[in-house]
């Protein structure tokens, strides 16, 4: 799975950040077994990656619980008329 940038994070819906969420936490758990095991992982640097991208998600989960975090509305530009 790519890693998502925090411009993709705060697009995604609630459902599409805990369905990507749940999706990292497998994948961290995965290679964090292989490497107790004693395997060797492809790209070490990946587990650092999906660490960082899981606080990010959930950063962003927690400002839009809190307010912190606005949902951005459409602008509408105005006519001519209107002004």
């Amino acid at each position: 799975m790519p890693i998502l940038r925090m411009k993709n994070i705060s697009k995604m819906s609630s459902k599409e950040r805990l369905k990507n969420l749940s999706d990292l936490r497998i994948e961290l758990a995965r290679l964090k077994t292989m490497v107790r095991a004693g395997g060797a992982v492809e790209k070490p640097g990946k587990i650092r990656e999906l660490r960082k991208t899981i606080a990010q998600i959930l950063t962003v989960e927690n400002e839009y619980k809190l307010g912190i975090r606005a949902k951005k509305e459409k602008k509408v530009k105005k006519t001519k008329k209107e002004k």
